[in-house]
């Protein structure tokens, strides 16, 4: 087992209500899709790390990383968690160790992160100058009108569950398994001005009128480890 520890500056999640069916065709066979009142949730984990290391050893000064997962919630044999399709970074160590000495293959990728008191724009561009995600919205006190989800309890508790993820290395016959833990666990509502995921707008993947998008919360200032889980790794193909 692996753990990295550090800080949580920000975690951005963009959530997406889906078609479950159109959504479960993306799916390996061996996860089925999590239903909220009907629909599938597929969202971007936007995430920004400080003072990154392994467990128990010194901390290195200066260690900052942007990262993204396009991901689905998702219910495997081994319980609760998410499906990630595609993990970004902007860190060549994160590029380099995922997949290798940590769970999780990285692509390299540009970030433009903007924070300015309650209020974050964040745009995310592939090595060849493709957008791959974009957002920008505020922290609020309310979730918008029309989310799936109640209240902040409700979609703090979902993702809660959901603290596992899976993904597959195509060098691999497995799904990697890696578990997220925190010291706290607290998410506040987003107003969002404008968003974009060019893997969930992909009509190829998800036709017209099978996705739209929900809502957004944010983590802040948490202190975490991301644990890497052979135990519940799952064989594949």
């Amino acid at each position: 087992m692996v753990e990295m520890t550090g800080i949580i500056d920000h975690r951005i999640l963009l959530n997406y209500r889906i078609d479950p069916d159109v959504l479960q065709r993306q799916m390996p066979r061996e996860f089925k899709v999590n239903l909220v009142n009907g629909y599938g949730i597929g969202g971007i984990c936007q995430v920004s790390l400080s003072n990154m290391r392994p467990k128990n050893l010194p901390l290195i000064p200066g260690i900052k990383s942007h990262n993204t997962a396009h991901r689905v919630a998702v219910v495997g044999p081994k319980g609760e968690g998410v499906y990630v399709f595609r993990r970004d970074t902007n860190s060549t160590l994160n590029q380099w160790s995922g997949g290798r000495l940590f769970p999780g293959k990285h692509y390299k990728a540009d970030f433009d992160v903007s924070i300015a008191g309650e209020a974050y724009k964040v745009e995310v561009k592939d090595k060849q100058g493709d957008r791959l995600m974009c957002v920008e919205a505020r922290v609020v006190e309310e979730m918008p009108a029309g989310s799936i989800f109640q209240n902040v309890t409700e979609v703090s508790e979902f993702f809660k569950k959901g603290n596992l993820g899976w993904s597959k290395d195509p060098d691999k016959d497995h799904y990697d398994a890696i578990e997220l833990k925190t010291t706290g666990w607290t998410m506040d509502p987003m107003a969002v001005v404008r968003e974009y995921s060019g893997f969930f707008s992909d009509p190829a993947r998800f036709p017209a009128g099978s996705v739209e998008f929900d809502s957004a919360v944010i983590m802040r200032d948490l202190e975490h480890s991301w644990i890497s889980r052979e135990g519940l790794n799952q064989i594949c193909c």
